[in-house]
């Protein structure tokens, strides 16, 4: 899975609007599968048009009350895909606090993405990145 960092780099050398968007498909093509029998009512996001599903793991790694979160996604719709791999790169691999701080309208607007998103993508982005930090405050509580 590609990380934060290269995705923003890679963003700032695309000017126009439709390579970003071939970029964020492509980001959602080299997603990890997500296997079948994970996607279940419980791990599909509400609010999203599509249907997207988030699978949530931690692990103490030295600091019980705050773990470092793991999160694997998948959609049936590919920009959406693609969406669900920036999110899961912006917050898989960090401690809980880190993911409960994450900002789903920064996030857009760091990878000039805000303006171009329809009203219904941006939302369901939302919905993925408050279901994310939902996730990593229950694994700080546990």
């Amino acid at each position: 899975m590609t990380d934060l960092k290269t995705i923003k780099d890679d963003f700032a050398f695309l000017d126009e609007w439709e390579d970003r968007y071939r970029y964020v498909i492509e980001l959602g093509k080299s997603l990890p599968a997500m296997p079948e029998a994970e996607k279940t009512e419980e791990a599909k996001v509400r609010g999203c048009a599509s249907q997207v599903w988030l699978a949530t793991d931690s692990e103490a790694a030295g600091k019980p009350d705050d773990p470092v979160m793991h999160y694997r996604g998948d959609s049936d719709a590919h920009i959406v895909r693609g969406l669900v791999a920036i999110v899961l790169a912006a917050a898989s691999g960090r401690r809980a606090s880190e993911v409960t701080a994450l900002e789903a309208q920064s996030l857009l607007g760091e990878l000039g993405l805000g303006e171009h998103l329809t009203a219904q993508r941006a939302n369901g982005l939302r919905s993925m990145v408050d279901r994310i930090k939902q996730e990593a405050g229950k694994a700080r509580q546990a």
